[in-house]
């Protein structure tokens, strides 16, 4: 007696072990500023093809469906969904938050360029405006260390107040990153996501401009996970994975029976 079926639910284990290790990714950063979830997507492994539809079963007749064997499932890769979290509001200047799509460009060791959708940034002690891992925004934005208070409009213009001049000054422009499959992007850890050669290369521009979202000073993007939702799938997952694991027991009694009967 065949095996296959016993081969076939390990399969099914394994997907859904790593469908229940991107949920639970999801959960773990619900509280992560402009998380976007991640959601596992399955495909079918090679089938096995006994009769093909449409072989002659006698010289007269022909199969209508014939017999095609599935071998299993796995997961084919994953997909990031990115819907726009809630805009949180901080009060803090440096906070920003995109309103719509892009990505703020960020300046990493090494001299590569990162993508974020946190905007929880601060200002270094020679005024840079940086992340909170001490990373230049880019293109880089010097605050005076005397200035009041500093404007951050919907475009990126960034302006301060400093003593003895009336008008505010003129900063510099935070610009934004859109690429052609932004889904493409690599997620490298610390909130931060890399160009691939299936995102596209970056695009930079203004904000409002092109389909790039505004920017939102004073408030911070949450995570969109929306937790019930990750919870039905975690249980949905965990059926799933105790029906194969039923599979796999069935199957093995099967073997056992033939084993000791015939």
């Amino acid at each position: 007696m065949s095996s296959a079926a016993m081969h076939i639910a390990r399969t099914g284990l394994d997907a859904q072990d790593t469908r229940m290790r991107v949920i639970s990714n999801n959960l773990a950063n619900v509280s992560t500023t402009g998380f976007k979830k991640d959601r596992a997507a399955f495909e079918t492994l090679a089938y096995q093809t006994i009769t093909a539809p449409g072989a002659s079963s006698t010289a007269d007749t022909k199969y209508a469906t014939g017999l095609n064997l599935g071998t299993g499932v796995r997961i084919q890769g994953t997909a990031r969904i990115d819907t726009q979290g809630s805009l949180q509001q901080t009060g803090n200047s440096f906070d920003l938050a995109l309103d719509g799509d892009g990505y703020f460009q960020i300046q990493l060791p090494g001299g590569n360029l990162g993508y974020t959708r946190a905007g929880n940034f601060a200002r270094s002690p020679e005024g840079q405006l940086i992340t909170s891992e001490g990373y230049q925004v880019m293109p880089g934005i010097t605050i005076p260390a005397n200035a009041t208070s500093v404007s951050i409009g919907t475009d990126g213009t960034v302006t301060a107040q400093v003593p003895g001049q009336t008008d505010a000054t003129n900063l510099g422009q935070i610009q934004i990153a859109s690429f052609p499959n932004p889904t493409g992007l690599q997620s490298v850890g610390d909130n931060y996501l890399r160009e691939t050669a299936s995102s596209g290369a970056a695009n930079m521009g203004i904000a409002g401009q092109d389909g790039r979202g505004n920017i939102r000073q004073g408030n911070l993007e949450a995570s969109n996970v929306n937790v019930v939702e990750e919870l039905v799938d975690m249980i949905e997952t965990q059926r799933a994975y105790e029906v194969n694991s039923k599979m796999i027991s069935a199957t093995d009694d099967m073997l056992k029976y033939v084993n000791q009967n015939l």
